[in-house]
């Protein structure tokens, strides 16, 4: 059963503030995640403490702060939009689901993923300075 609208809307609220698009349905995800060209961020966001306290907030620092970013900024909420994020899931074999994570496409290719055991014990700067790598490196 997915978590109460009015519990997850403000950390959606969160990343859509600076540019992300949430995406609601197995459909849009294939529609975004299809489109292989340029690159594309695609968190994993979920109610669970790390999200709040590194995820989101490491991701928002190093989308404002970083001198490249990706060409388009997605977002799916786990434990809310269960085929959407069951469809995203497909696009970052062969990791294993977790939430929160942080996957990075270019044209298509999924070339850096930030799996929840890369996230918890960190800090938002360590998050920051991770996904600001590999936008250098990427995008």
């Amino acid at each position: 059963m997915p978590y109460p609208e009015m519990l997850v809307a403000p950390m959606r609220q969160q990343l859509e503030n600076v540019g992300f698009t949430s995406l609601m349905t197995a459909s849009e995800v294939e529609n975004a995640l299809n489109d292989k060209t340029g690159t594309k961020l695609l968190v994993f966001n979920s109610v669970c403490g790390c999200a709040a306290g590194t995820c989101r907030p490491g991701v928002m620092k190093a989308v404002e702060h970083a001198t490249k970013k990706p060409d388009t900024l997605l977002t799916v909420f786990a434990g809310q939009e269960t085929e959407a994020v069951a469809k995203a899931r497909e696009y970052t074999a062969p990791f294993p689901p977790s939430s929160p994570s942080i996957a990075l496409y270019k044209n298509g290719e999924l070339v850096h993923f930030i799996e929840r055991h890369m996230i918890e014990g960190r800090s938002a700067d360590m998050i920051a300075a991770n996904l600001e790598a590999a936008f250098n490196e990427f995008c």
